[in-house]
């Protein structure tokens, strides 16, 4: 299967050469993780696509100063709501009242319970919630862009609250969660681009309950 032979040929690159990605590419990267399935399908996540060379050479020292920040083509910043609000929730009910053409009783009642439980909680624990969401499209795009020839870096390694400062993404209602360098491997200094990739095998990642 083609999907399967490019996610045993990407890993996380520990090194980029700084050539840059084809927009289509990027598009297509962005549309996967944004068709990816959320909770309630609130899609609680924006994604910052950091071109600019300076915004990620200020990024580079908060991110353990790992040089795929800088040596990337795109730096994808996944950044999910602080928390959720009524208005937030009424606003994709709405979007999708509004792309179906019709409301549904059974969906708005479902709008009522959301709007009665998420609102209500801790920021905290709704940040943590919406940042679980942000993961499931931050997965997305790196499927997509091995699919696409093009390596990633998931990277955790970074302080959170500096590369919102850096970003303003507090001042949006957003806190940054992960990030994703997209470009293209350097093969010359590399270390682990010809290493074997290193997976659990099905037998003891897997418990079929029959």
């Amino acid at each position: 299967m083609e999907l399967l032979d490019k996610l045993n040929w990407r890993y996380a690159a520990k090194a980029m050469n700084g050539e840059k990605v084809s927009q289509e590419k990027i598009d297509n990267i962005i549309e996967a993780a944004r068709l990816a399935p959320t909770s309630s399908g609130l899609q609680p996540f924006e994604i910052i696509v950091v071109k600019n060379q300076a915004t990620k050479e200020a990024i580079r020292p908060v991110a353990w100063n790992q040089s795929m920040i800088t040596d990337c083509s795109h730096l994808l910043v996944f950044a999910a709501w602080d928390t959720y609000t009524e208005d937030r929730i009424n606003k994709m009910f709405d979007l999708t009242n509004e792309v179906r053409g019709f409301k549904n009783e059974g969906w708005e009642n479902y709008r009522q319970i959301l709007l009665s439980n998420y609102p209500q909680k801790n920021a905290e624990e709704n940040f943590n919630h919406a940042a679980r969401q942000a993961y499931i499209a931050f997965s997305a795009a790196i499927i997509a862009a091995a699919y696409e020839g093009v390596d990633t870096t998931p990277i955790e390694g970074f302080d959170p609250a500096a590369v919102d400062k850096i970003l303003g993404l507090r001042e949006k209602g957003l806190r940054s969660c992960v990030l994703l360098p997209i470009g293209y491997r350097d093969t010359e200094i590399d270390w682990l681009v010809n290493l074997k990739k290193v997976r659990k095998s099905t037998e003891d990642l897997v418990t079929v309950v029959e």
